[in-house]
């Protein structure tokens, strides 16, 4: 059964069979702004938020990951409501900044950092860099002695044992990612022998996209256990235990949403635990959720411009496809191909009457948006929606791909609809070609 109805009644609505966002009728915003375009539901988003920190004890933090959608207007948007940042890029860390948050709310993640992005952010001040390996601690203890500045660091440890889950496992096996915890003394040691730097904690991500708390829970217990012997170590509390991202959304049939309120009990029971070890006392702690945040939000609108069948196979063809939202065709991670929620967002109401390949505008047979999905019978001019499209999607496509326009993006608030990114055009195709050629 599609999440669609599920999704629909949760978080949008529906009149006479065509979908609403934020009060909009979805006919609304296409004849304002056209096709493809991704358009976000800012109530959604503020949804998703109150569920999450009104779930969380009061010494955790939030910090968006913004690689999931680093739109400015997102980042704002949560800036508002006290998110820090996390970031894994010297250009989302600009973007961060251009978005009115202080360095000190933005902690930097992620392997291979250059020594110019390293230089770049500690000259800002940031709050926190994580560090992934030996050569990058050294790296950062160099830069911080020559810049004359303190290098404020958390370590990301790769743990050791079972402590792991999710659809895409980070931790727990050989990865680019953190130090292993058997090679974590190493780091520490030199580290805590540099004066520029204070290691002030630990990060420790082992997996993503993970919808059953009872994963979480272990894994955080296991942050917990690694902090208490960091700051053992170092003979003083960290300032922050840092566990990552993870939290996921349902995509697919089958899928179960993440028990958000159970999973905030579990974490007060963990509190209470700690409560009174003096190893923790100040500590904060941090989640870095993305895609939970803002993948509900989002809804990437296309239309139909062919209906044809070949050899008996019915196919939808769109005027967006892969290039603007590589996720949904599968070419982001998944092994065996599934759908992501797609419907007729004129035709909500209708029940579905055929099975069809819903295909994108390229030249390529990895174009499939929805393979052998059950819709209502489709016509030319139908508008196609894929739905939990709010995270992943446009910024991690081949958005050059085959040389069409990228899409546009829209905000809808209050019954309002905000331009946020325009349309591209043809001349963007060629813009950072210089003049000469």
């Amino acid at each position: 059964m599609s999440l669609v109805p599920e999704l629909v009644l949760r978080y949008f609505a529906q009149s006479s069979g065509e979908l609403v966002v934020g009060g909009v009728p979805i006919s609304t915003v296409v004849a304002n702004y056209g096709t493809p375009l991704f358009v976000y539901d800012s109530q959604v988003l503020d949804r998703k938020w109150d569920l999450l920190r009104n779930s969380l004890p009061e010494n955790f933090d939030i910090f968006y990951s913004v690689k999931a959608n680093p739109h400015p207007a997102i980042l704002k948007h949560f800036l508002a409501r006290g998110c820090g940042l996390e970031i894994a890029s010297r250009g989302e860390f600009h973007l961060a900044l251009q978005a009115g948050c202080p360095p000190a709310r933005v902690f930097f993640a992620g392997p291979g950092k250059t020594e110019v992005e390293l230089e770049h952010v500690l000259k800002h001040g940031i709050g926190e860099i994580h560090i992934e390996s030996l050569v990058e601690a050294k790296r950062v203890g160099a830069l911080s002695r020559r810049l004359g500045v303190e290098a404020r660091v958390g370590i990301r440890v790769n743990p050791s044992g079972d402590a792991q889950g999710g659809a895409m496992r980070m931790g727990g096996k050989p990865a680019p990612f953190g130090v292993d915890e058997e090679n974590l003394d190493v780091v520490l040691d030199l580290l805590s022998s540099e004066t520029s730097v204070r290691v002030q904690g630990i990060h420790v991500f082992m997996g993503t996209q993970i919808l059953d708390e009872s994963i979480l829970v272990p894994q955080y217990r296991k942050g917990v256990e690694i902090a208490r012997r960091v700051a053992r170590e170092l003979g003083r509390p960290l300032d922050t235990v840092d566990f990552g991202g993870g939290l996921g959304i349902p995509y697919f049939e089958n899928d179960e949403e993440l028990d958000v309120a159970e999973l905030g009990k579990k974490l007060h029971a963990l509190m209470v635990e700690i409560e009174s070890d003096p190893l923790f006392k100040g500590t904060r702690f941090v989640l870095e959720p993305g895609r939970f945040l803002v993948g509900e939000a989002g809804v990437y609108v296309t239309r139909v411009n062919d209906v044809k069948t070949s050899r008996g196979k019915r196919f939808l063809v769109l005027d967006g496809g892969m290039n603007h939202h590589l996720a949904a065709s599968g070419n982001l991670g998944q092994v065996i191909k599934r759908n992501f929620p797609v419907w007729l967002l004129n035709k909500l109401d209708r029940q579905p009457e055929e099975k069809v390949d819903v295909v994108g505008p390229l030249c390529t047979p990895l174009d499939v948006l929805a393979r052998d999905v059950e819709l209502p019978g489709a016509e030319v001019g139908d508008l196609v929606g894929v739905f939990q499209s709010g995270a992943y999607a446009r910024t991690a496509s081949p958005l050059g791909f085959l040389s069409h326009p990228s899409p546009a993006e829209v905000m809808v608030s209050e019954g309002k609809v905000r331009l946020i990114r325009k349309r591209g055009t043809y001349d963007d195709l060629a813009r950072d070609v210089p003049a000469d050629y």
